[in-house]
């Protein structure tokens, strides 16, 4: 696995956690040892470790809340760290949001996510786009 599917497959935990409601694993998802920052639509900042996770779990402890999907994840690296952008669906509408990650121990993980709503529609995917927009 190279480290841009590493990072591919830390935001897929991030939005398997959110998808089924996990905190578990919503919590091994964000880093441990770096500050955190967490910006939800319509919310104000918040930061440290316990303010973010308790904003996750009054999200997923929510049986009102929406399911949210990823779309059209694109990474970004810089050495230790990494930023994905991606669409969020969320009941026919679409945010954008900005995941970063950083290497903490022998994984990614998150220490920043930010979503806010956007007029556009993701991009239509096809399978000969698996490198597109990977970018080292």
């Amino acid at each position: 696995m190279t480290e841009l599917d590493a990072v591919l497959f830390a935001n897929e935990a991030f939005y398997r956690a959110f998808a089924d409601r996990d905190m578990a694993a919503m919590a091994e998802v964000w880093a441990e040892h770096a500050p955190l920052s967490c910006i939800h639509p319509g919310w104000g900042l918040l930061e440290g470790r316990d303010d973010v996770l308790q904003s996750w779990e009054a999200i997923l402890g929510n049986p009102g809340s929406p399911a949210v999907g990823c779309l059209a994840a694109k990474v970004h690296m810089q050495g230790d760290m990494a930023y994905v952008l991606c669409y969020e669906e969320i009941e026919d509408n679409y945010l954008i949001a900005t995941n970063i990650f950083v290497h903490e121990g022998r994984r990614w993980r998150l220490v920043h996510h930010q979503a806010g709503p956007t007029a556009e529609e993701p991009p239509i995917e096809s399978e000969s786009d698996d490198e597109d927009g990977l970018i080292n």
